[in-house]
């Protein structure tokens, strides 16, 4: 291919992207215009596509920890999940029923409620508390995802009259559940990294306040596009609530292994800060692995991902905990300021923030 060949196709993509997210609506909004087949820009590339078909798909089930079962046992189930898999999920939480269910309804109506009024949030200023869009990395990643989000992310407490008026309430109600939960599965990681059950929240791993609501509609191509791309998460922790349409997948032993939903359960994976950076990493003694969204006919499958992600502080420098370094264990990551690894975050797309390779020593 000439290089006129290439700068037109690239310009080309441009263009449809630039048309796609000015209309503002998404691709519910594709969705509703009645297509039946899926815009070019949202079709993965042919190698990615071959791909796909050695993967076997085993029955192996991701483990489910029942918190209420005696500490010494949770513990011990945790480390093991955290170390082999980087996931688990939690039974027994504290979180009641009906407030899961709310948060996954408002989810529902901002995203099938007004149009007008979605648009209202429809940005890309990382400034902003609160933003609708599709894909963050729209513009620098190879191939769209197909999916919608309202994101936001507070320092603290959640200022409210800024969420959408249709799942105000419920946002709001589950974010204070989680981060209670959240608080309780950080004490039960410094346990199972041996270290007091106050280490990490004493590290402020679970300041501030940042969930991504995702909605991915029905798709008429699903083999075609993925409903969010293989990645590793940019936090300590995060914490899913997913409806019953199957999707999330993680790779395990170099399968993908898919996460059936249980019901009442919260999903629980480790992150990229946990793995690798600030005072409290584990020096990679837990794992952050990667996972994905597959894309489906049914639909919509609808997600709330609450990320603990610790105080943001450009100037804070990042390295693995003191207490879990030794000459059996030596470092194996390098210190990393913040600022660097954000503006690495935001300056590609989400699939190439996989490698942890990056920060090792």
């Amino acid at each position: 291919m000439t290089g006129v060949t290439i700068q037109q196709k690239n310009t080309d993509r441009k263009q449809m992207l630039e048309a796609f997210d000015e209309t503002k609506t998404g691709v519910k909004g594709l969705l509703d215009s009645g297509l039946d087949k899926i815009p070019e820009i949202f079709v993965r590339p042919s190698e990615e596509l071959s791909e796909e078909l050695t993967y076997k798909y085993p029955k192996i089930e991701v483990p489910v920890i029942d918190l209420s079962a005696g500490r010494i046992q949770v513990v011990e189930q945790v480390r093991s999940a955290s170390e082999k898999w980087g996931f688990f999920q939690v039974v027994n939480h504290g979180i009641p029923s009906e407030v899961l269910d709310r948060a996954i309804n408002g989810v529902r109506e901002f995203n099938e409620g007004d149009v007008e009024e979605k648009r209202k949030y429809y940005s890309r200023d990382d400034r902003r508390n609160v933003k609708f869009s599709t894909n963050y990395d729209l513009y620098s990643s190879k191939t769209a995802n197909w999916r919608d989000s309202l994101r936001f992310s507070f320092p603290d407490q959640i200022r409210s009259e800024e969420l959408p008026l249709s799942c105000r309430e419920s946002t709001v109600e589950y974010s204070n559940h989680v981060a209670v939960l959240g608080n309780n599965l950080l004490e039960l990681l410094s346990e199972a990294l041996g270290l007091k059950p106050d280490h990490l929240n004493k590290l402020e791993c679970a300041k501030g306040r940042r969930m991504s609501m995702h909605y991915y509609p029905a798709c008429p191509e699903p083999e075609l596009t993925l409903g969010s791309t293989k990645h590793t998460d940019t936090a300590f922790l995060t914490i899913l609530l997913q409806n019953h349409v199957n999707g999330l997948q993680v790779f395990y032993e170099d399968q993908w292994i898919k996460v059936e939903p249980y019901p009442g359960a919260l999903i629980a994976n480790i992150g990229n800060f946990l793995q690798v950076l600030t005072p409290l990493v584990s020096n990679g003694k837990f794992r952050s692995v990667m996972h994905r969204v597959v894309a489906n006919r049914e639909g919509p499958r609808i997600s709330a991902a609450y990320f603990l992600s610790g105080p943001y502080e450009e100037n804070k420098v990042y390295g693995p905990i003191e207490e879990l370094i030794s000459e059996e264990s030596p470092a194996i990551y390098r210190e990393v300021h913040l600022r660097d690894y954000i503006q690495k975050f935001l300056s590609v797309g989400l699939d190439e923030n996989l490698g942890l390779d990056f920060w090792k020593i």
